[in-house]
């Protein structure tokens, strides 16, 4: 079954911790990373609503954290992600997720 991570747009403070604790992981050099936290905003909607938001993006560096996976944990992104807004399962159980609460992406890795 393919796996997934879901991610919570709304709850990621764009605080970075999961590229930092990818690039340690995983030996990259300064400026290298398996994922990496996008800004979008900040911009004014109207007189009193603001866009300010971080999407995390998996880039071609990313392997799933295919051996800390292997081991029954979780990737290393999910582990330190400090808002809790990283879910790793099953696409499928991760996908029935997605219609509940908050607005989710859901990347298969």
């Amino acid at each position: 079954m393919a796996k997934g991570i879901l991610i919570d747009t709304e709850w990621c403070s764009g605080c970075h911790t999961c590229e930092m604790a990818c690039q340690m992981h995983n030996h990259l050099p300064v400026g290298q990373t398996g994922v990496i936290v996008q800004e979008i905003g900040p911009w004014q909607i109207d007189e009193n609503n603001w866009q300010l938001s971080y999407l995390p993006a998996f880039t071609k560096q990313c392997d799933g954290c295919a051996t800390r996976v292997s081991e029954g944990k979780f990737p290393t992104c999910v582990q330190h992600c400090q808002a809790q807004c990283l879910v790793y399962g099953d696409v499928e159980d991760l996908a029935g997720q997605m219609g509940a609460g908050s607005k989710k992406v859901l990347c298969v890795i």
